[in-house]
This record gives C-alpha cells, structure tokens and sequence, in this order.
C-alpha cells in the first residue's frame, strides 16, 4: 500500500504526540482520567450464584453517592455486576439486557448465560477499552448455574469465584481463604459478604454498604442493603430558630399596574466590604 506523505509505513502514527507536546507547550492542560473504585464479587454454591457489591460511588478522590446500586439485572434469571464508570456499566448492562428481552420475545425461550456472556464480550472488544465496564455476570439457566468476569478490553473468565474492582485483591483474599466446592446457600452469602467488606474496609474506592443478590432455579433474591456496616453513630438537625438570620435592610418596591396593585419584598444585604468601609 502506498503511503501518503507525513503518513507512517509502519502502521503507528505519533502525530498525536507531537500535537499534545506542542498544546502542552502553549500552555494547555489536558484533562485528567479520575480514578474509580469498586469491589464486586460472585461465587458459585450448590444450588446457584451469590453476586455481591459495595455502594460508593467516587469521582476522583470525591464521594459522589453513598448507597449507589451497582447489581443490574439482565434477565429474570442473569444479573450483572459493575465496576469503571457507572454510565458505562449501566449502559452496557441495559442495552444487553434489551437484546435478551428480544430474544426471548423471538425465541420463546429463557436466556442463557453464555448468551448474555458473548454479547457483552464482543460489545466491549468493538470498544477497544474505551467502555470502561469491568463486569461479574452470574446466573442459572437450563444448563446449570454460571459466573463470568468481563475485561473492559472484551476477554472473560469462567470461575467458581470471581472478584473485579479497585477492592478485587482484598475480597479475592477472602474467597482464597474461606471458598469450598458445593456451599450451602448461607455459607455462600457470608462469604461474599465478608469478601465485600474486606473490599469495603481496605480499598479508599470502595465503601458504605453490602449489596446481595442470591440467583437460584427459578427464583432470585434482591438483598438491597444487606449490611450497612458505616452507619452515622449521630444525625445531623438543623433547627434554627425563627429570626436566626438578620435582615439588614428592606426594600418594598411595587409591580407594574397591569400586574395588580400586590407588592414585591425584596430582602438586600449589602456588600460586607463596603460595610466594612
């Protein structure tokens, strides 16, 4: 293939580079990416999958919502953990959960996982990164109980136990510890519920309270708020008194005549500096 001139041979292109050096150079300030956080976890058990999450939701180092829900549904019988950036995972979520939903239309037929697993993956490969979704995907179809991690760059893994997130190293060290093959239902849920709050309690991007949701044959429970270990020990009442907030001047000004004869209270407080002089 011929080249153009100023057009690389070998397939890179550095202009880019050379266009932010030179905007740096004049003073420009290119935007930074804000580091998210979130620890998320499943485990598989006997009976089907325990999916689990923390509720903080940060802006760079700013705590932008406390009890935020980061467990989306996909189908009545497949939900889906995420962790990047929220709008990323809510969009990628709804928009395979919408896919599922015509299928089953078109099928007459439950999802299966592995469906949900593929359009997710091929999704964010198209993406190339740059949908920054980090995903659990549990659920329980005809052909038993599955749980799949979702990379934003599009490659899974098939495991008994997954943890994803800023906080994945401290839950993955609880499931390590305290994960057996074939759990009972309630061994299953204090284990991701440990390993959340392991994620909770050792990761600044992860925090305020545990989210459970229990997927099994033909049922699935939402345990919105299952723990909420960092509750305030007091609530903050504002209760002030009426005239707590002086009026340091009036001014009654009256409307237009075609407005009514009524009358307009405007409150004006003067310039501290020029009180000051």
């Amino acid at each position: 293939m011929q080249a153009t001139p100023g057009q690389s041979v070998t397939g890179f292109s550095f202009d880019n580079c050379l266009r932010n050096n030179f905007l740096e150079g004049k003073g420009f300030q290119a935007p930074r990416v804000l580091k998210t956080g979130t620890t998320i976890a499943g485990v598989l058990f006997k009976d089907g999958v325990v999916l689990g999450a923390d509720t903080r939701a940060t802006e760079g180092p700013i705590v932008c919502d406390k009890n935020c829900e980061k467990i989306h549904y996909i189908a009545p019988n497949i939900y889906c953990c995420g962790a990047g950036t929220s709008a990323d995972t809510e969009n990628s979520t709804g928009l395979i959960s919408s896919q599922l939903k015509l299928h089953r239309l078109s099928t007459g037929r439950e999802s299966r996982v592995v469906t949900a697993c593929t359009l997710l993956k091929r999704m964010l490969f198209r993406y190339q990164g740059h949908v920054s979704a980090a995903l659990v995907l549990g659920g329980v179809d005809c052909t038993g109980a599955h749980l799949y991690s979702v990379y934003p760059h599009g490659s899974i893994d098939k495991l008994p136990y997954v943890t994803m997130g800023s906080g994945s190293l401290a839950a993955m060290a609880v499931f390590e510890a305290g994960w057996r093959a074939d759990m009972e239902r309630d061994e299953a849920v204090q284990l991701v519920h440990d390993a959340i709050l392991s994620g909770i309690f050792n990761d600044l991007g992860s925090g305020s309270n545990v989210d459970i949701t229990i997927i099994t044959r033909g049922k699935v429970q939402v345990l919105r708020n299952y723990a909420t270990p960092n509750e305030r020990p007091f609530k903050r009442i504002y209760d002030f008194p009426k005239g707590t907030t002086t009026i340091l001047k009036e001014k009654v000004s009256a409307f237009p005549k075609d407005l009514g004869s009524e009358k307009e209270l405007v409150h004006v407080v003067p310039d501290p500096d020029k009180m000051q002089q």
